[in-house]
């Protein structure tokens, strides 16, 4: 199989943009473990049918959890990530207006 040049997904700037939603999903999995395990400990010690209820549904509960949270995460990371590149860009092309027009002024002011 050939893989194109041109090929988009394989793009630094794909690659980055991966990255960085792959951050975000670690830390927002972190973020919502941590607060979906203070809740099953605190319904663990105060909830008779929490306590019931099987050591795999625990389980379930806390992994569904970080999976909402690792995907609102990397969503967040990689929003922010785009808001970057597009303020970059549209500083990149405001730089080089003012790039052409310095160029311009020089050289009328040099005739």
């Amino acid at each position: 199989m050939v893989v194109s040049p041109h090929d988009p997904l394989k793009s630094e700037e794909a690659q980055d943009a991966g990255w960085e939603a792959g951050k975000g999903g670690l830390i927002g999995a972190a973020k919502w473990g941590v607060g979906a395990a203070i809740l099953g400990g605190a319904a663990y010690f105060w909830s008779p049918v929490y306590r019931k209820t099987t050591v795999q549904f625990k389980v379930y509960v806390q992994m569904s959890a970080m999976v909402l949270g690792g995907m609102i995460g990397a969503d967040q990371r990689l929003r922010q990530y785009e808001a970057h590149v597009r303020a970059q860009r549209r500083w990149l092309r405001e730089k080089a207006k003012w790039d052409r027009y310095e160029q311009e002024v020089a050289q009328n002011n040099g005739k």
